[in-house]
């Protein structure tokens, strides 16, 4: 049975850095056997998470049942229906998009938090699910990792969907160009990252 990857996208621009990046680690990792699949979150439009806490109260391995009826229950579905996740979001603002942002705070019924409990716990720590977390920003990539906060949200977030082998791959100076392309380098980690995903 072949691994299944799905990329989730919280990029503004088709066809930018960041969808490019993520189609080159995706074609590698068909080009291993794996059934691919990308999610663009601006063509999935989601509720705002309203922190009501009811998906956290219930007990138990299950993801809480969010009180918004849109598409993030499916979404979710075929995340854990997978072995292996792409996040992707440039940097906005020294952070994730806003799109990206929303995904991320509606990730909460991950995690076990009734009422009167000082904090939350996650339902699961590890579902056996890899990760690869893609990003870009203006600065160079020695900068970008230092002073923005995009790959640590990406993290968290793969974390809580129960990913624990996490790799990154940070395109910097991305905004040179209104078209930019990518580096022969940046093809050939993203190759690589494909690959792994795909074992």
């Amino acid at each position: 049975m072949a691994n299944k990857i799905i990329a989730i996208v919280g990029s503004y621009r088709k066809g930018g850095i960041i969808e490019r990046a993520v189609e080159a680690i995706l074609q590698a990792a068909a080009e291993k056997g794996a059934e691919t699949e990308t999610i663009r979150l601006m063509d999935h439009p989601l509720e705002f998470c309203l922190n009501c806490r009811k998906c956290t109260q219930q007990e138990g391995p299950q993801r809480g049942a969010c009180v918004h009826r849109d598409g993030m229950g499916d979404i979710l579905d075929r995340i854990e229906a997978s072995h292996g996740i792409v996040l992707a979001s440039p940097v906005n603002f020294f952070g994730v998009t806003a799109v990206m942002q929303r995904f991320i705070e509606r990730l909460v019924g991950y995690a076990f938090w009734p009422w009167g409990k000082p904090g939350p716990a996650l339902r699961v720590k590890d579902r056996g699910l890899r990760a690869v977390l893609v990003t870009s920003s203006a600065m160079p990539a020695a900068l970008g990792r230092v002073f923005t906060r995009s790959l640590s949200s990406l993290k968290r977030a793969a974390q809580t969907l129960g990913a624990k082998r996490l790799r990154t791959l940070f395109v910097g100076t991305a905004a040179l160009h209104e078209r930019q392309e990518l580096t022969q380098a940046i093809l050939e980690k993203a190759r690589k990252l494909g690959h792994e995903l795909a074992r």
